[in-house]
C-alpha cells in the first residue's frame, strides 16, 4: 500500500512530465519541406521527368536520405504554369525549393525573390522547332508572319528570343501566342498554329508523324542552351542548413546514378513515369552524353550563362531593371555533397567561356 507522503511525491513527479510535455520547444516540432517543379506530366501526372531532381523524386532518394529525421516531411508540388506558377508561389511562401528554370528564376529576382542557387538540375537542355507535317517552314528564318507558340515566361522563351535573333527576326517579327505544353501539342495537332518552340514532348508528336521537328539548338550556338536549377528560399537556407544539406546530397546522389551511361535506358524509362513516352526522352538525350546533361555542378560557365542571359532578358524587353548575379550561386552544400560522396572531379566543369577545367574522371 502506498503511502501519502510517496503518493504524494507520484503525483509532483506526473505534474511534472505533464508540465514539461506542454512547454513550447519540448518536443521535436515537425517540419514540412515543400519542393516545387516548373513542370507537370501529362495530363497533370504527378511527375517530371529528364533530370536529377525527377529522377530523386520518383525513386525516393530524398526520404531515404532523411530516414533518420522522422520529424521532416517533404512534399512534392507540379506547376503547369511552369516557372512564373512557381515563382508566384515562392512569392506567397508556399515553397522552399523549387526546381527551375533560368529565365524564371532571373525573372523572380528582378522582382525582389530573397533565393539562393544551390546546385544544376536540367542543365544543358536544348529546344526544338516543331511545325505541322507539310508545313512550308523549313528553318527558323521561315517564321516571319507566322503564328508562333512560346510558353511566356519559361526557360525556353528566352531560348527562342535568342534563336529567332540569331536568325535574324525579334519577336515582333512573329505572331507569338503564349501556350504551355498540352496546348501547344494540341494547337500542332490541329494546325491552329504555324510552328512551336518547345523542348522533349515535341518529340513525341514528330514520332506520331503529327509534326516535324526542322531545327534544334543541338550542335548551334551553346548560348542558346536551356538551364534548369534546384532554387532556395534564403529564410529556410539559414534557418535549416542541416535539411538543406540532406536534399542537395540526396540530389547528387541522383545525378550520380543519372549520369552512368549503363543506367541511359533505365534513366528513360522512369522519366516516362511523367506520361510522355520514354522515346521522347530517348530523342531529347541523343547525341549527347547523360554526364554532361545531368551534371549537378553549376561552375563558371552556368554562371555566367546566368549572368548574360539576365542581360539579354532586359535587351529583349522581357525585364525592366537589371539582375545582379554576384551572390546568388551557393556551392557550400553542393561541394560537401561532393566531397563526402567522393565525387569531386567526377563531372566536367567548364570556365566562364565554357572551356574544360579539368578533364573529368
Amino acid at each position: 500500500m502506498i503511502g501519502k507522503r510517496t503518493l504524494f511525491r507520484h503525483l509532483v513527479a506526473g505534474a511534472g512530465l505533464l508540465i514539461a510535455a506542454a512547454s513550447p520547444g519540448s518536443a521535436t516540432e515537425a517540419i514540412t519541406v515543400r519542393i516545387g517543379f516548373a513542370s507537370v506530366g501529362a495530363d497533370n501526372r504527378q511527375f517530371s521527368g529528364g533530370s536529377s531532381a525527377a529522377i530523386a523524386h520518383s525513386e525516393h532518394y530524398l526520404d531515404r536520405e532523411l530516414s533518420d529525421r522522422p520529424d521532416v516531411k517533404i512534399e512534392w508540388f507540379f506547376f503547369k504554369g511552369a516557372g512564373p506558377a512557381v515563382n508566384e508561389a515562392f512569392a506567397n511562401n508556399q515553397l522552399d525549393f523549387a526546381i527551375q528554370g533560368d529565365l524564371p528564376e532571373i525573372i523572380g529576382r528582378a522582382n525582389g525573390l530573397k533565393t539562393k542557387i544551390l546546385l544544376a538540375s536540367g542543365a544543358h537542355a536544348p529546344i526544338y522547332l516543331a511545325v505541322p507535317v507539310g508545313s512550308s517552314v523549313r528553318k527558323v528564318a521561315d517564321l516571319r508572319g507566322k503564328k508562333v507558340s512560346i510558353f511566356r515566361g519559361t526557360n525556353n522563351h528566352l531560348a527562342a528570343v535568342k534563336v529567332l535573333a540569331g536568325n535574324g527576326l525579334q519577336e515582333r517579327d512573329v505572331q507569338v501566342i503564349n501556350m504551355d505544353t498540352a496546348t501547344t501539342n494540341a494547337a500542332l495537332t490541329s494546325k491552329d498554329i504555324d510552328a512551336a518552340f518547345g523542348n522533349f514532348p515535341l518529340a513525341s508528336l514528330a514520332e506520331k508523324n503529327i509534326a516535324e521537328i526542322v531545327y534544334t539548338t543541338k550542335g548551334d550556338n551553346p548560348a542558346y542552351e536551356r538551364h534548369s536549377t534546384l532554387i532556395g528560399q534564403e529564410a529556410f537556407i539559414k534557418a535549416h542548413p542541416d535539411i538543406t544539406q540532406k536534399i542537395v546530397s540526396a540530389i547528387v546522389k541522383a545525378a550520380r546514378w543519372s549520369s552512368e551511361e549503363a543506367n541511359r535506358e533505365a534513366f528513360f524509362e522512369i522519366s516516362s513515369r511523367t506520361g510522355f513516352p520514354a522515346s521522347g526522352y530517348r530523342f531529347d538525350f541523343s547525341g549527347q552524353e547523360l554526364k554532361y546533361r545531368n551534371t549537378p555542378i553549376a561552375d563558371a560557365s552556368i554562371i555566367e550563362s546566368y549572368r548574360v542571359q539576365a542581360k539579354q532578358a532586359k535587351e529583349f524587353g522581357l525585364l525592366r531593371r537589371d539582375v545582379e548575379i554576384d551572390g546568388w550561386f551557393d556551392r557550400s552544400f553542393l561541394d560537401a555533397a561532393l566531397k563526402e560522396q567522393g565525387l569531386v572531379g567526377y563531372w566536367q566543369e567548364y570556365d566562364a567561356s565554357g572551356k574544360p577545367l579539368t578533364a573529368g574522371q
